[in-house]
């Protein structure tokens, strides 16, 4: 038989050219071969293995679909020009999906993840102080500017670099102009990436290194000895450093002190 023989009867039992028309059968399981059998002269394994053959070459679709009841039946869908219009015959064969499964069966698309933000500088040391001033720094600059309001996962990443900034010497009015000057007039995507690409191009150097400032020499107020009666600066506040040594006033003092008499002292 092949294909000649059942292929010239595509037509009559499918009524279809290359689309499904109203009046064509869905035939499920053995009740499809028992109608072709019925047709043919051709027994049920040869008309079995003419369907293989044509559904091979495209000229036979068959597919699987579930019924309102619930049933699984077989949709086969003769073709006379096999190819050309395969996509759009199967869909216009197709039973509209409800909306239910159309959302269960569509591609779902996962939102894409936002790149990290910059690196920002480091202070050299993370004091809780100098981190939560930096933190009112940036909650601070939505007042100058709507557009850099930041969140809280924001916030806590840019602190750091603000930290740094201000161990630099730099006040946090100096910090929050440097931040905020200068923007580009239209809307900015995402804030927080320039804040932290300005936190480190723009970092000020280190201030110089100054040298601790030596603790000026203590200028006692100048005192009358009660000894001697002469005029002396020095700790001692009753005896000069003469008396003092001496142990001779009733405020004689152990020469430690250090208390020097005024004649020994270069007068104010």
């Amino acid at each position: 038989m092949g294909t000649q023989g059942l292929g010239r009867g595509r037509e009559g039992w499918s009524g279809e050219r290359s689309r499904p028309s109203p009046s064509t059968k869905q035939l499920t399981g053995s009740r499809h071969h028992r109608t072709l059998t019925a047709r043919f002269p051709e027994g049920p394994t040869r008309i079995a293995a003419a369907l293989r053959e044509l559904e091979t070459h495209g000229y036979l679709r068959r597919t699987r679909e579930r019924t309102e009841s619930g049933r699984i039946v077989t949709r086969t869908v003769s073709c006379n020009q096999p190819g050309h219009r395969h996509d759009r015959d199967a869909s216009e064969a197709a039973p509209p999906r409800s909306p239910a499964r159309r959302a269960a069966t569509a591609p779902q698309h996962k939102p894409a993840r936002r790149a990290a933000l910059p690196a920002v500088p480091k202070p050299a040391y993370s004091a809780p102080a100098l981190l939560q001033a930096a933190t009112e720094v940036l909650a601070g600059l939505r007042r100058t500017d709507p557009r850099l309001l930041l969140s809280a996962t924001d916030a806590e990443h840019l602190a750091p670099g603000v930290a740094a900034w201000l161990e630099r010497d730099l006040t946090p009015t100096a910090v929050r102009h440097a931040l905020t000057s200068d923007l580009p007039p239209e809307p900015l995507r995402r804030p927080a990436a320039l804040l932290a690409h300005r936190l480190t191009a723009q970092l000020p150097p280190l201030p110089p290194y100054r040298a601790p400032e030596q603790t000026p020499p203590v200028r006692h107020p100048l005192r009358n000895c009660d000894t001697c009666d002469r005029g002396y600066r020095g700790p001692d506040p009753h005896n000069c450093q003469g008396c003092a040594s001496a142990g001779t006033g009733p405020w004689s003092s152990d020469s430690s002190t250090g208390a020097t008499p005024l004649s020994a002292q270069a007068q104010p």
